[in-house]
């Protein structure tokens, strides 16, 4: 390898990419083809084949790996960082190129873009090197029910979005893409902090990219920030949208949003056309705790028996002993815990002596702040009914050790 090629691997650590297996980026068979004439914009594909140029660098093949990348910028030419390896491979036909972007000698200056390309490549390269161990899933995800046919989970810290199907042996992780968070970070408070919020969430809708400006690309999906838990929290803001990148650009840097979180046009049109309104969870962490699927299940016990308890509280029509689940600073839709009591023993009264069922259920768990809550949605359906409302309970636990206790401190029908 010239020592030009050499320095630009080791600066960008293309080289490390010369061990991984082939099409390591979402297990797409079709990453080392030549593209089509007319290519056809397939999720994930864009990221593949850049991943492929950098493996063809660290091999010592840049012959090949300049016909890779003028290929790429040829069906991508709003793919900026694209370009920018494929302008050094370029300049390093002539002059030794010492970093990503290496633009200095040519007469143009450096700039912040340039840092925030050489951030994209990093946690590009980050991602594909440090992949969640097979059949790994986040530990947010403690039950989905067969409602949530898809769930979503987004690592700021590694500006990475994970889309998931849930089948009948658990979450399959389906593929993974590169995203953008606000221009201050993570972790939102307050209306115009420029922070992408930090929970659990879910997609609320799905916008007719019709209705939107070119901004927002091929669609967006909003999210219910805040929930019942910012809320609680005093966190304001709203507007939190999954959405797309104007057309001038492939991929937004990887912090440069109001707020939001970017994709790329493809891989939000894969999303868009994958998830459910109303049912996909959307947890947003700045880091992801992957673990073996049953990890979860002690836990997932231990707090299914917490709900078992409420459900056997609320079916014996004792407004007393169903009221001992509930938060003292209790907030539904507005109402305090007094204000809500006489729904709560309405509900107990029509429900004495009959079993309540809980339809497709689920339970997230969210730890923050030295704090732990369980999102929980359900169907309830009593004995004799056909039919019920669908709710959703926020949970927190309160106190320490052996002594803590889980209590309800928002509930809402949802449908």
């Amino acid at each position: 390898m010239k020592p030009a090629l050499l320095a630009l691997c080791c600066v960008t650590s293309m080289a490390l990419l010369a061990t991984l297996p082939a099409q390591a980026a979402h297990g797409r068979k079709h990453a080392s083809k030549e593209p089509a004439k007319k290519p056809v914009l397939r999720d994930g594909d864009a990221e593949v084949r850049l991943i492929e140029v950098y493996r063809l660098l660290g091999q010592a093949k840049s012959r090949d790996a300049l016909a890779r990348a003028e290929s790429l910028v040829k069906d991508h030419p709003n793919f900026q960082l694209a370009q920018l390896v494929y302008g050094d491979l370029l300049a390093a036909q002539a002059r030794p190129v010492r970093m990503l972007g290496d633009v200095a000698e040519s007469g143009l200056k450096f700039n912040g873009q340039l840092a925030e390309l050489r951030e994209e490549s990093q946690l590009r390269l980050r991602a594909l090197r440090e992949r969640p161990p097979p059949d790994s899933v986040p530990a947010q995800f403690l039950q989905l029910s067969p409602q949530n046919r898809h769930a979503i989970a987004i690592d700021t810290s590694r500006a990475r979005l994970y889309l998931f199907e849930n089948t009948s042996t658990g979450l399959k992780l389906l593929a993974d893409y590169y995203i953008s968070v606000g221009k201050s970070g993570v972790d939102k408070s307050l209306e115009g902090d420029l922070r992408t919020p930090l929970g659990v969430y879910f997609v609320t809708s799905n916008l007719d990219p019709k209705s939107l400006k070119d901004f927002y690309g091929a669609g967006a999906l909003p999210i219910n920030y805040p929930n019942a838990y910012d809320a609680r929290r005093g966190k304001t803001g709203s507007g939190i949208w999954l959405h797309g990148s104007p057309p001038s650009q492939f991929a937004r840097a990887p912090k440069a949003t109001d707020g939001c979180v970017v994709l790329a046009n493809p891989d939000l049109q894969r999303v868009i056309r994958t998830v459910a309104v109303r049912t996909t969870p959307v947890v947003i962490a700045s880091s992801l705790n992957w673990v073996a699927q049953h990890q979860l299940q002690p836990e997932s016990q231990k707090f299914a028996g917490v709900l078992q308890s409420w459900r056997a509280a609320k079916a014996s029509g004792d407004p007393a002993r169903l009221l001992g689940f509930y938060a003292a600073d209790f907030n539904g839709n507005g109402k305090s815990l007094a204000e809500w009591a006489p729904t709560l023993k309405q509900e107990a009264d029509r429900s004495r002596g009959r079993n309540i069922q809980m339809k497709d259920l689920s339970y997230l768990h969210w730890s923050s702040d030295r704090s732990e809550t369980m999102v929980v949605t359900f169907g309830e359906v009593t004995d004799g009914d056909r039919t019920g409302p669908v709710k959703r309970q926020y949970w927190l636990r309160q106190g320490t050790g052996s002594g803590s206790q889980w209590k309800i401190f928002f509930e809402g029908v949802i449908g």
